[in-house]
């Protein structure tokens, strides 16, 4: 079959299976039928209050009732963003005032934030979408604005909705303060979740436990990769990251197969010692990405789930999820030291490593550093209302002068070890100079982190000062941590500060957020 909606994945889902689970969370489930139904029922009630190809922000926790908005959201017609209901009121207010969404939905416990943030639209609340009311009008055919029955209308809005049309929109950083909202279309998701579902032998049998908030774009690979092969899809609550043996029982009880998470979370986990109090023994495959896995927690997980596929997963969000995957050696022990790698692009993406000539640094050349940047249909559509920054990271290949081909910047820097997997480094911009030496800051995090006793590092430059700091978590003395430093790194490597958390600071993708780590 060829899609040009998501959509199209959830009507072949409700028909083949209806019964079947899709989605739970703690406190309910839905089939794949009554999905389709309850969408579709929104997606009526919406369609004579939105017009086609406009914003549907969500101010809401991740939950069904949420997946059920999402897709009615898509049935009429428009796109969907969720904002963080826990960043602060006035970085949302950011987000709004790009996004300025054609209508909010929220839920009961969350409403009341929204009274003290300036919107220009209707707010409803999601309960009141898969109300009986809303939804028996649909069921008799009533559409609100007389146009005709609701197969009629919903006809007519998907004649009207290609697949380059807008999706979603995730809000991230901007350096000015001002978010950017990074717009995916249908055909980017199609697309890539085609390739990576089969890829990595996703089926219907399995149950995908979602760790990612749905503001973030880890999410899309749970949900879509559900919808695509009939898997189910358990939603976790975000403070059960918080609490390790709720976690560890939910994932055990709930029969989980496949986890698709942040570094972030399976460290999490490991230091807390969650498989050592429980072990979810279904689990059969397990991807990670948003940061480079500390070897040291990758180990605690192999040694209780030994027989698990293990992934290495890189990319970011303008490029629709990944754009590289790395299987790892089953036999194979990854010492502290060891950088696991990027590996190789997806299907029908192109990944190229550029120099600061832009040239192109082929794969036969081992340890040459360049900037990773990708092309084919992955590619976001650009910044949501930001012509100036999309103009910026979406660029000509420079190595292609005979037809327009966009690239994506990552800001990366990459290079490929001996067998032609790519390896990530650092972010350009953690590229520093220190003592007249050019710096790697993820080289001094690495080097931390492959010492006993530190779980995880993050090392950062203070412009002002010229200090090189690093942040730990773990046992290991400061004292004795600079003292071993000094063994592997040369002396303009030496971190000027050193910092012992308790824990590092997330930001709202589960991060380390180094913002706030900037204010020690």
């Amino acid at each position: 079959m060829y899609y040009t909606n998501v959509l199209q994945f959830l009507e072949e889902q409700a028909a083949s299976a209806p019964d079947k689970i899709a989605f739970a969370d703690p406190d309910q489930e839905i089939s794949f039928e009554d999905l389709l139904r309850h969408a579709r029922a929104i997606g009526n009630y919406l369609a004579s209050r939105i017009p086609v190809g406009a914003p549907v922000a969500f101010y809401m926790e991740k939950c069904v009732p949420a997946i059920c908005g999402m897709f009615g959201a898509v049935y009429a017609g428009g796109f969907y963003s969720f904002i963080d209901v826990r960043q602060p009121e006035a970085r949302a207010q950011k987000v709004f005032d790009v996004l300025e969404p054609a209508v909010v939905i929220t839920d009961s416990s969350n409403a009341d934030k929204l009274s003290s943030i300036t919107l220009p639209c209707e707010v409803l609340r999601v309960e009141d979408l898969c109300s009986s009311s809303c939804f028996n009008a649909a069921q008799d055919g009533t559409v609100p604005n007389g146009s005709g029955t609701v197969e009629e209308v919903l006809m007519q809005i998907r004649r009207n909705v290609t697949d380059t049309a807008p999706l979603y929109v995730n809000f991230t950083s901007g350096s000015t303060g001002t978010p950017k909202g990074v717009a995916v279309c249908h055909r980017s998701v199609i697309e890539f979740i085609s390739h990576f579902a089969p890829l990595f032998g996703i089926t219907g049998d399995d149950v995908i436990a979602n760790q990612a908030p749905f503001d973030f774009d880890v999410s899309v690979k749970d949900i879509y990769s559900g919808l695509f092969t009939g898997a189910k899809v358990q939603i976790i609550p975000r403070e059960y990251f918080s609490a390790p043996a709720t976690l560890m029982d939910y994932l055990a009880e709930n029969r989980v197969t496949v986890l698709i998470w942040a570094v972030s979370a399976m460290c999490f986990v490991s230091i807390m010692n969650g498989l050592q109090y429980r072990l979810p023994a279904d689990i059969r495959l397990i991807m990670f990405s948003g940061e480079v896995m500390p070897p040291k927690q990758l180990a605690v997980w192999r040694k209780y789930l030994p027989d698990a596929v293990y992934v290495n997963l890189y990319g970011p969000t303008e490029i629709t999820c990944n754009c590289t995957y790395y299987i790892l050696e089953h036999d194979r022990e990854y010492s502290p030291s060891d950088v696991i790698p990027a590996g190789i692009p997806f299907p029908n993406e192109k990944v190229l490593l550029l120099d600061e000539q832009d040239c192109l640094i082929p794969a036969d050349k081992p340890d040459m550093a360049g900037e990773i940047c990708v092309a084919g249909t992955c590619l976001a559509l650009g910044y949501y209302r930001d012509p100036e920054k999309t103009a910026q990271a979406f660029v000509q290949n420079p190595l292609n002068t005979a037809f327009p081909e966009l690239i994506y910047r990552t800001g990366d820097l990459g290079k490929y070890n001996a067998h032609g997997n790519l390896i990530y480094i650092s972010r350009k911009d953690f590229q520093i100079k220190h003592m007249g030496h050019r710096i790697e800051l993820g080289e001094i995090e690495a080097d931390a982190m492959a010492l006993e006793g530190v779980e995880r590092a993050c090392c950062l430059y203070d412009t002002a000062k010229k200090r090189l700091l690093l942040f730990y978590t773990g046992a290991r003395e400061k004292k004795d941590l600079e003292s071993e430093l000094r063994g592997t790194l040369p002396p303009f490597m030496i971190p000027n500060k050193i910092f012992c958390l308790e824990e590092m600071p997330l930001n709202k993708n589960g991060k380390i957020d180094r913002n706030a780590l900037m204010e020690y």
